[in-house]
């Protein structure tokens, strides 16, 4: 399946058609939902310390900032497609405030205005070049310097992004812990295909007390139970075209080594036949 930032800009991806469709999608609002709540309980700002103002980058049609509206806090969103806003506007749903712009081109507002930041599904575009002119290490580099200005010391933000690789996780934080922020990435439920998810998680300035948050589905007897029956099923061969290292098994494993174009012996009438012992 195609990644969204490989197929057209966000502007241009994100049309009318797409904005609705995604406001609409109970899927999406599920997935949008959860992970917004994850982001603010990352956030962990103290009940008794009251509302917060919190930027939400890459709003769209207002799903985090709903989240963050119920749980009482105050946000300003942003976001790059002039259809997701409308949809937002037209949904009626928070008081949020919200603008249309290029978090590449860097923010604007005024130095500690914000109390946190949260990003659900959108810095991966960032290492995208959109446009003739666009420069994706330039514009990572504007987008985390201001965003550093933008919060208040010890303030915290989080990042929940979808790295395409390595390389692109490690140009990320880089260029985040250049702009004199520090944390990391938090991985929840690395063992999982499916629920994995990433959250870029920085603090602007160190203030007592500060640490990274714990990651969600790592407990130890979970990881060991997963293990345990992952090697179960190797053993038993279950899941497999064919029992493990059987002739059936082996003349599969070399079609498709056959197929990526990699060398491979012939079959013959001795593939996948017992040696008898030399001794």
């Amino acid at each position: 399946m195609s990644r969204p930032e490989h197929l057209a800009p966000a502007e241009v991806f994100y049309n009318e058609a797409e904005a609705v469709k995604y406001a609409q999608s109970s899927r999406m609002i599920n997935i949008q939902t959860k992970m917004s709540e994850r982001a603010l309980e990352i956030l962990n700002f103290p009940e008794e310390d009251g509302p917060k103002l919190i930027l939400d980058v890459g709003c769209g049609t207002g799903l985090s900032g709903a989240v963050l509206e119920k749980a009482g806090h105050f946000w300003i969103g942003l976001d790059i497609s002039k259809n997701m806003l409308e949809v937002e506007k037209e949904r009626g749903s928070s008081s949020g405030d919200t603008l249309e712009w290029d978090m590449g081109d860097g923010l604007s507002f005024r130095p500690g205005l914000f109390d946190g930041v949260i990003s659900i599904s959108a810095l991966q575009w960032l290492c995208n070049a959109d446009k003739s002119w666009h420069k994706p290490i330039p514009r990572i580099n504007r987008f985390f310097e201001t965003l550093y200005m933008s919060l208040v010391r010890g303030g915290k933000a989080v990042f929940q992004f979808y790295p395409e690789n390595p390389q692109q996780m490690e140009l990320l934080t880089s260029a985040a812990l250049r702009a004199g922020f520090t944390g990391g990435v938090l991985v929840d439920f690395p063992n999982s295909t499916r629920a994995k998810k990433y959250f870029l998680v920085l603090f602007a300035g160190r203030v007592a007390g500060q640490e990274m948050p714990a990651a969600v589905g790592v407990e130890e007897s979970e990881t060991v139970r997963y293990d345990k029956r992952r090697t179960q099923r190797n053993r038993k061969g279950k899941g497999r075209k064919g029992q493990y290292k059987s002739r059936e098994w082996i003349l599969n494993k070399k079609e498709r080594m056959r197929q990526q174009g990699k060398k491979t012996a012939r079959d013959s009438k001795y593939t996948g036949r017992r040696r008898k012992d030399k001794f």
